[in-house]
């Protein structure tokens, strides 16, 4: 599928962050919430939709960016704006090694070590209790740079996103998002053509990993507190599940999944303990009404004039 106009869905943010100003604080809370996620699920479309590598442990970035903001905020005390940045360049840089490895291969091997790196990381957290708080975490961390209320953080995170979706719009339909399109449909081919596929796919993983970890550092300013739960391997799955959702490879598909998502939980979770069972059954109609996810079911619903 074509990106969707960024015009449309910049304006789609713009309007999220004015209603900070009309919900009530506990609807605003919820929204800032589901659009950090939507930057996560945004992270690992590159992945999984642009460069077809499913990875198991996108947890591992979102991780590793919470935990590096939280120790900018309570260490160095670095104002939070600036500690987002840092935060996902330097998951970025964590990326460069850990996807040269994890590149040189595909399909169930490339997910399993991605799993395999999250849950290295999950176990250093773990251990290493005089820095990273072990199973307590690190609580009270401080928005530093940032006015106080509800709006303004809500309002910091729209410009966040509205940044990030802009830069993969960039990247994907840049030249070199076209070659990796290509790597992506004939491996064979693009490299006959003088391309290395290894270190096309080492790009996204990159950029993938940065604004995973931007996602990550905006989880922590915003929950004020990381713990070791963040690598889980259900983290991994729930963001996976989102991008499948809203449909891969569209950008927006996934933030749309996001949102779905998380406020289908929130919703089940009120009326109903069997909302779990109630959220996979609705799952699974979503996935046999709409198999190309909800961005694909929204184009045919408009005779595709989305494109």
């Amino acid at each position: 599928m074509k990106p969707a106009d960024p015009k449309l869905v910049l304006l789609a943010i713009a309007l999220a962050g004015a209603l900070g100003f009309v919900l009530p604080g506990h609807a605003t809370t919820l929204l800032t919430e589901a659009l950090i996620l939507a930057l996560f699920a945004l992270s690992l479309d590159l992945l999984v939709g642009h460069a077809r590598l499913t990875s198991f442990g996108h947890a591992g970035p979102w991780a590793f960016g919470a935990y590096i903001a939280a120790a900018q905020l309570l260490v160095l005390h670095i104002p939070l704006p600036l500690a987002v940045l840092v935060s996902g360049l330097a998951t970025a840089v964590i990326a460069i090694p850990v996807g040269w490895l994890c590149v040189r291969t595909g399909g169930v091997t490339f997910a399993m070590l991605s799993l395999a790196f999250a849950q290295l990381g999950f176990a250093v957290v773990f251990k290493w209790n005089a820095v990273t708080g072990g199973s307590d975490g690190l609580a009270g961390l401080p928005r530093l740079g940032l006015p106080a209320g509800r709006e303004v953080f809500l309002l910091f995170v729209c410009g966040v996103l509205a940044a990030a979706y802009l830069l993969a719009h960039g990247f994907v339909t840049s030249p070199l998002g076209r070659i990796v399109a290509a790597v992506r449909e004939n491996e064979q081919r693009a490299e006959a053509l003088g391309h290395d596929p290894r270190r096309i796919r080492l790009v996204v993983f990159v950029l993938s990993y940065f604004l995973a970890g931007v996602a990550g550092a905006l989880y922590a300013g915003f929950a004020q507190f990381v713990s070791p739960e963040l690598f889980f391997w259900t983290v991994s799955g729930h963001v996976l599940v989102m991008v499948v959702l809203g449909g891969a490879g569209t950008l927006v598909g996934p933030m749309l999944g996001a949102l779905a998502l998380f406020y289908a939980e929130h919703e089940l979770s009120a009326l109903t303990e069997s909302w779990g069972l109630a959220l996979g059954l609705l799952f699974m109609v979503v996935v046999i009404a709409a198999p190309t996810g909800l961005m694909g079911w929204l184009r045919a619903a408009m005779g595709g004039r989305g494109r």
